[in-house]
């Protein structure tokens, strides 16, 4: 404690502290508790960059934790041999803009062009940009999904990836040399601009992204002017780019969620603003039950990940799962290329191991490559730079995860809501063409391949004590293997935090039942959740469902501390 208190005196005593951060401070003073969850640890430097509550302390999202972390950033560029250039974007949270600023001034300071998009933007045009400039990383300021207290720094290599795990642990050991007061370089925003250390990336730029992602169509377009959209943007970034790219598609039957039009880092109708959640995408359902569209698409702050809600036959509407959207859109291309002519020899997919075990058949149908990595769209932005360095990018079709996450070209190397937005819509309209909508789409393909049902349950843990009861959890599950979960026999255990699964290794645990059902257990890397992941299949909806509900009822028993 002695140390906290050390830390959190040295903080409050900063000439020019910054207001906002010494009001906290201020405002703290003789609460042990508040001041020890501020200051027992620094924010995390992981694969993702640093993502955490905004807020005063060492454990926080601040100027100076952001300061820190471009230093490290800058020390390690300069230290390379990438280029010395680093593309910026922001999204609509709060000290989104300033964060962004503050990145540019010390990469400036440490003789880094910074080039930063003039307004917010998407983080897939974050993606492309890097590629797209020639830069030898990017920052993008985004918490993505999670609630307005957040904020957070997402870190990009050359290849448009966020980080690998060596790049990262190179970045957090020279992060750790720095003090975040002392070892800070710093340029005048201004004076760094004017000598052309920090440029505006031009509007070109922005324009051939969308064109970028207009290119991947996969079919001939054809009903797709007859298209009927709500949209919601989740009072993100996504407006802009949505709107450019359903314009070039030809889509003119839009209605945007008018309370969620608006860039807002408050998310003042969704506190939770994720299109996985269905309380995210309520006004957009209420607006549906007026206008009464074919679809209802929604992206989640950074517009990264899309959800969508389809007519239900009933009168209502019924959202779509991002496994199903996932295997909608992959036998969607599948069929629809090989009708055309344009499947490329040896065709690769990719997806998570937590995502739904029903790419499977389906990519086998198709005499595709099904390859699996870990949970993270980097992993499969990986997978393309892999068949880009082999020669042959275009076996590249397909990528998704189960949250909300597609991707069908390798023009950005991250999930892409824009080009979700593309494919929904396309095989909206395809299957409009035959009388059908995306529910009948994925009803059929449940009874070709049968019921593959997913759920997901999140435990939090928060605090200092939280980070301790998640790591003891997942310790007492490696030592004391469960022999059967919800009375189904575990069949074989896989922990991906060894040798030999062909992954790097991830603190993941595996384990599949009898029946063909399964159930993974997963610490997020950005919030202090554990995640566990059920599979269940059936030769019916129903019956899947009751496995699923069977296995959530264990979840919650095994995570009792």
């Amino acid at each position: 404690m002695n140390n906290i208190n050390e830390l959190y005196n040295r903080w409050l005593a900063q000439p020019d502290l910054d207001d906002a951060v010494k009001a906290e401070l201020v405002s703290i003073a003789g609460d042990s508790d508040a001041v020890t969850d501020r200051f027992y640890r620094d924010l995390e430097f992981g694969t993702g960059g640093l993502r955490g509550v905004i807020g005063a302390g060492t454990n926080r999202m601040n100027l100076y934790t952001v300061r820190k972390a471009t230093q490290g950033l800058a020390d390690y560029l300069n230290a390379s041999g990438l280029p010395k250039k680093v593309a910026i974007a922001h999204d609509s949270r709060h000290n989104g803009a300033l964060f962004a600023r503050e990145t540019a001034r010390v990469l400036a300071a440490n003789g880094i062009t910074a080039c930063m998009y003039p307004r917010l933007e998407p983080t897939p045009a974050l993606s492309w940009a890097v590629r797209y400039l020639g830069c030898g990383a990017g920052v993008c300021v985004t918490a993505s999904h999670n609630p307005a207290k957040y904020n957070g720094y997402k870190v990009y290599g050359a290849d448009g990836c966020q980080i690998t795990l060596e790049a990262a642990e190179k970045i957090l050991a020279a992060i750790e040399e720095i003090d975040c007061f002392d070892d800070v370089r710093l340029a005048d925003f201004d004076a760094a601009a004017a000598a052309g250390r920090i440029v505006t990336i031009d509007e070109k730029c922005l324009d051939d992204f969308v064109q970028a992602v207009y290119d991947q169509r996969v079919g001939d377009g054809a009903g797709i002017d007859a298209l009927k959209l709500v949209y919601t943007p989740l009072n993100g970034t996504g407006l802009e780019c949505v709107k450019k790219l359903l314009k070039k598609l030809g889509v003119t039957h839009v209605t945007v969620v008018p309370e969620q039009e608006k860039p807002d880092g408050d998310f003042p109708t969704c506190p939770y603003p994720n299109p996985e959640i269905r309380e995210a995408m309520q006004k957009g359902l209420e607006l549906c039950d007026k206008v009464r569209p074919d679809l209802l698409l929604g992206t989640d702050p950074d517009c990264d990940r899309c959800g969508t809600a389809v007519p239900d036959g009933k009168g209502g509407y019924r959202l779509i799962t991002g496994n199903e959207m996932g295997i909608i859109l992959l036998d969607y291309i599948c069929r629809t290329r090989l009708a055309q002519g344009t499947m490329p020899a040896d065709p690769v997919a990719v997806t998570t191991i937590v995502s739904t075990d029903m790419a499977a058949p389906v990519a086998k149908k198709y005499g595709v490559e099904l390859r699996r990595t870990l949970t993270g769209f980097k992993f499969i932005g990986e997978q393309i730079g892999k068949l880009e360095a082999e020669g042959r990018p275009e076996r590249y079709i397909f990528g998704f995860e189960e949250s909300y996450g597609y991707l069908s070209g390798g023009h950005v190397r991250d999930k892409d809501a824009v080009n979700a937005t593309l494919l929904v819509c396309e095989a909206a309209a395809w299957y409009a063409q035959q009388g059908k909508t995306l529910l009948d789409a994925i009803e059929a393909l449940y009874r070709e391949f049968g019921y593959y049902r997913n759920a997901l349950c999140s435990f939090a843990f928060e605090g200092e004590s939280g980070m301790h009861t998640m790591q003891e959890l997942m310790k007492k599950l490696r030592a004391n293997a469960p022999e059967d979960i919800a009375g189904y026999k575990v069949e074989s255990v896989v922990d991906y935090d060894t040798d030999g699964t062909g992954l790097p290794r991830a603190n993941v645990l595996e384990y599949h039942l009898d029946g063909g059902h399964k159930l993974m257990v997963r610490p997020s890397g950005t919030e202090p959740k554990i995640k566990v992941y059920l599979s269940a299949v059936g030769d019916s909806e129903a019956a899947a469902d009751a496995v699923n509900a069977a296995l959530a009822k264990a979840a919650a028993d095994m995570m009792k501390a």
